[in-house]
């Protein structure tokens, strides 16, 4: 099974949720060869709660995953933390949502969760733990206490970071300090715009319908990931391609998007 483990359903945080551009969205993922997709749009998107409404309204859910057209679609979120960073959570959308709602009063710059207070969060809701670009240089994770950084479940190997920072320097960062911290590193497109799936991706060696079913093929090393050649093609046309939708909408760049041009 082919899966993305680090993908938006909206083009940005300000944009509404749009279920054509969503449609688009797992048109595009299938036509790549994706089975499976986590939905880990940023928490303190607007209208987050509404967003998996409107899922709720379009495809059926199973308990585990929404089933889009026979791709398999498991709930999540991305997560920034007081310290800097940013973590993503995939687990059961009841769980999912229940931990949103704690964050309520967390979802604005300086009033950031605590690193160790979003791991106790997750665990306590049974949620996957997965560490966003770490080596991202608006939001790394690498600076932090290892003690915490073991309790993640893998890391993000980002097909943003890959592109800003070449295949062979990348790898040569995450892999090295994954191993030391005996946490696996996972795929992650990091996509907003339908372009880039397929950039890189999770192949894992059987189906997987649970989260903890893929927690654990990830754990036992049952996957191989793949790197498209065209990454860099894929990731710079996604990356014109958002940011000339977000001048037709009006929005300005964020940060993080001035830094991946």
């Amino acid at each position: 099974m082919n899966i993305d483990l680090h993908t938006h359903g909206k083009l940005s945080k300000k944009s509404a949720f749009s279920p054509d551009y969503f449609r688009e969205m797992m048109l595009e993922a299938k036509a790549n060869g994706l089975q499976a997709l986590a939905l880990t749009e940023h928490f303190n998107t607007s209208n987050f709660f509404d967003m998996y409404a409107t899922l709720d309204s379009m495809y059926p859910y199973n308990g585990h995953y929404y089933d889009v057209d026979g791709l398999k679609l498991f709930p999540g979120m991305e997560v920034d933390i007081f310290e800097t960073g940013h973590i993503l959570l995939i687990g059961l959308k009841e769980n999912i949502l229940a931990v949103r709602t704690l964050l309520s009063e967390h979802t604005s710059e300086g009033h950031f969760v605590p690193f160790s207070n979003l791991l106790d969060l997750a665990d306590s809701h049974d949620l996957w733990k997965i560490g966003a670009h770490p080596f991202r240089s608006s939001t790394p994770l690498h600076h932090l206490d290892p003690k915490l950084l073991k309790r993640l479940d893998a890391f993000d190997l980002n097909a943003k970071d890959i592109y800003m920072q070449g295949t062979e320097a990348y790898t040569q960062l995450i892999m090295p300090f994954a191993e030391k911290l005996d946490v696996p590193v996972i795929a992650g497109s990091d996509s907003h715009q339908c372009l880039q799936y397929g950039s890189v991706l999770n192949r894992l060696h059987d189906s997987c319908s649970t989260v903890e079913e893929l927690k654990q093929a990830i754990r036992q090393g049952s996957y191989e990931i793949e790197i498209s050649p065209c990454l860099e093609t894929k990731v710079k046309a996604s990356v014109m391609m958002k940011k000339l939708l977000k001048q037709l909408l009006g929005e300005a760049p964020s940060r993080e998007e001035a830094e991946t041009e």
